[in-house]
């Protein structure tokens, strides 16, 4: 990792599920850090306020047999999670991870 400065300290990496698509990301941190762990350069160039001002990083995180939509931004990642939905501007960002 070439910034990994950036992330908050974690031990570990954590599997979540991104629209069917197992994944490692770091412990921890906010899901929209993990984005930009699993995809640096995108996320890091997108058009993200990273403080919830703006909801251009909502997502939708499975939630029984519902979904619940979160600021990615102000959401810490948990093992297990499964996110089932992006806004366009995180899904441009990881569609290539």
């Amino acid at each position: 990792m070439s910034n990994p400065d950036i992330f908050a300290p974690y031990e570990r990496l954590v599997e979540i599920e991104i629209l069917g698509r197992r994944c490692e990301v770091p412990e921890n941190n906010s899901l929209l850090r993990c984005f930009q762990y699993l995809a640096m350069d995108a996320v890091s160039e997108a058009d993200l306020c990273w403080n919830g001002d703006c909801l251009n990083c909502q997502v939708w995180i499975k939630n029984g047999e519902k979904e619940k939509g979160v600021i990615s931004c102000r959401t810490t990642v948990a093992a297990g999670m499964e996110i089932v939905r992006l806004s366009q501007d995180i899904e441009a960002a990881v569609a290539n991870t």
